[in-house]
């Protein structure tokens, strides 16, 4: 392998075939940081958008350090991790007292802030400092496991430290930010999971899987994660023109997001029966008229939730629960969910319904 004509190769295919993003016509630290935190198990499309909207309400360290927690979450709201929001929402606050309302530009530092690891700050000192730290996403690792040939999964350890040092050496002089950024954008466009455009690759001259006729067999596919189903019953509760919602617990799952009340249901129960328990077991509310509106299924870490959605009402005129399963309620207007941040079945629910309640 020649390594200067890998670089150039690399670098001219990364100029003439870069896509248009806007934390590229800046580079600045701060946009650079979030949207590295967004682009974390999120298609690149999706995260343009909501890059976009965070920066018409958080324009700047200093903004964001001044929001709401509830403000951060309805914003993130359909790319999940929340931890991740909230980190951003700690970091910020602590770089308006510790920084000077900027992201450090020192490597050790940056991993000492919340949500910052070795990806992003690798992430934000060579794409916003254009310093030669290495970074690698699941594009360099499968980019990596055929230009190297690797025969093990690249998630071993032995596997997953070669790729972080060869993504180390691999780094021309001065050229961090755009390299790195040709590493990911080329396992993004070309070295594709299922069908590498190898024809088209600036680099094939150098990959020994595809002098081997492997590349379809990279990477080697690790142990497959076990996917467990759970089957869920929740219901919107109205009331006199309102809906009832509730806060998730700040140790429960989703913490601190809105919810429509409800839970899983028992081998024994219909999803009707699980509803009205749940309801009385989260509220002491006793509900009727269960009316079903929607199935959503929802996928995240190891699960696959089946959502069973109901429309309900009260029966009797108490409107004030006994918190079982929350920490704060309210009883708000169709038109004031927006205001709330919820999980995404939830909001799939709330824009799936929008017009009939």
């Amino acid at each position: 392998m020649s390594l200067p004509t890998l670089q150039d190769g690399l670098l001219h295919w990364f100029a003439q075939n870069g896509r248009d993003l806007p934390w590229r016509k800046t580079y600045l630290p701060y946009h650079i940081w979030i949207s590295e935190i967004m682009l974390q198990q999120t298609q690149m499309d999706r995260v343009v958008a909501y890059f976009t909207r965070w920066l018409e309400y958080f324009p700047d360290i200093a903004a964001l350090a001044e929001a709401k927690e509830q403000e951060v979450l309805r914003l993130w709201e359909g790319l999940g991790y929340y931890s991740r929001a909230k980190n951003l929402l700690k970091t910020a606050e602590l770089l308006c007292l510790r920084h000077g309302s900027a992201l450090p530009e020192d490597h050790a530092a940056l991993l000492q802030l919340p949500g910052i690891g070795r990806y992003t700050a690798g992430a934000i000192m060579s794409l916003a400092f254009n310093r030669s730290h290495p970074i690698v996403d699941a594009n360099v690792e499968r980019l990596f496991s055929r230009l190297f040939n690797l025969t093990v999964p690249v998630k071993e350890k032995e596997a997953h430290n070669f790729i972080w040092q060869k993504a180390a050496e691999l780094i021309p002089e001065g050229k961090a930010r755009y390299f790195n950024q040709a590493l990911m954008e080329l396992g993004a466009l070309v070295c594709l999971p299922r069908s590498p455009r190898c024809d088209v690759c600036p680099i094939h001259a150098h990959c020994e899987a595809f002098a081997q006729g492997v590349t379809k067999e990279r990477p080697v596919a690790g142990k497959a994660r076990e996917i467990i189903p759970i089957t869920m019953a929740s219901g919107i509760l109205q009331h006199q023109g309102k809906i009832y919602i509730q806060k998730r617990l700040p140790d429960d799952v989703w913490p601190n997001l809105w919810e429509f009340p409800g839970g899983g249901i028992h081998e024994d129960e219909t999803p009707e029966q699980a509803l009205v328990r749940e309801y009385r077991e989260e509220t002491g509310f006793a509900i009727q008229g269960l009316k079903k509106i929607a199935t959503i299924t929802h996928s995240f870490t190891k699960y696959r939730v089946t959502l069973h959605c109901y429309h309900c009402r009260l029966r009797g005129n108490g409107s004030t629960p006994v918190l079982h399963a929350a920490q704060e309620f309210r009883w708000v207007t169709p038109e004031e969910l927006e205001n709330f941040a919820f999980p995404s079945p939830h909001r799939r629910l709330i824009n799936r319904l929008a017009g009939e309640l």
